[in-house]
């Protein structure tokens, strides 16, 4: 995974721009963002030098009421506010070639709609200390890479790379043309995790407390497996889920 390291600047806030031409400045300089929002009816010229820049862009846009830009700042920011990522998201589509040039065996993790920022900077810091060589995570709905995730992953943020995407269905098929089988973590199934044999190139899929993984992606998966349950409580925190997905194929890769 040193390979994919890269050195990051550690902010305790988000860093935001305001503006439109200073968000329009800030993608042509490259700089990572994590989302922008953009004041509902917008309009104008260099609204729509914006909208065009933005095209087939990786940024999340959020429409908003300019209320809520209003809450977030007071300077006059024109109907847009960027939020500038404390992380240089990586793209998964170079980091499989990557790992097996190394001669490694990938472990991936995708989190489907994991959004609770808490939540996914205890998988990361799960996932570096397992040896997870990459996260993916979707465009829309997903965790915001904030101060509260660094926090809680231990900086493991910073070190493990994290990929987002449009659309996850896509990602899957490429891993699953690069030579990786999908298992999906669901309740959804008979098999329980022993089932799948980690030690081939493997991609696991987590869903969200609350609805769980896509249809889309369990079509897709190669195989469903679930946690086994003995007490009342019918449900993990997604967080403790992974790790114990996790070190499954931790367990079965080291014996």
């Amino acid at each position: 995974m040193d390979n994919f390291r890269r050195p990051q600047r550690v902010k305790e806030n988000n860093e935001f721009v305001f503006g439109i031409r200073a968000v329009i400045e800030a993608i042509k300089a490259g700089r990572d963002i994590e989302t922008i929002y953009l004041q509902r009816g917008l309009a104008g010229d260099l609204f729509t030098e914006l909208k065009t820049l933005l095209h087939g862009t990786l940024i999340p846009l959020n429409s908003v009421p300019v209320e809520k830009l209003n809450r977030m700042s007071q300077k006059n920011h024109q109907g847009v506010i960027a939020v500038i990522s404390p992380i240089t998201y990586q793209n998964i589509e170079d980091i499989i070639p990557s790992v097996f040039e190394k001669g490694e065996t990938p472990l991936i993790l995708i989190l489907d709609s994991v959004t609770d920022v808490r939540n996914m900077g205890a998988i990361a810091r799960t996932a570096a200390c397992v040896g997870v060589h990459a996260i993916v995570v979707p465009l829309k709905n997903a965790a915001q890479i904030n101060a509260d995730a660094i926090k809680t992953s231990a900086g493991a943020l910073f070190s493990i790379p994290i990929c987002r995407h449009d659309n996850l269905r896509k990602i899957c098929l490429f891993l699953q043309d690069s030579g990786l089988q999908i298992v999906a973590c669901t309740e959804k199934t008979n098999d329980l995790i022993y089932v799948p044999d980690y030690t081939m190139p493997t991609a696991i899929v987590m869903g969200s407390e609350d609805e769980g993984i896509s249809n889309d992606l369990l079509r897709v998966a190669n195989h469903l497996a679930k946690i086994p349950m003995a007490g009342k409580i019918e449900s993990l925190n997604v967080s403790v889920s992974a790790g114990v997905i996790l070190y499954e194929a931790v367990r079965q890769r080291t014996i």
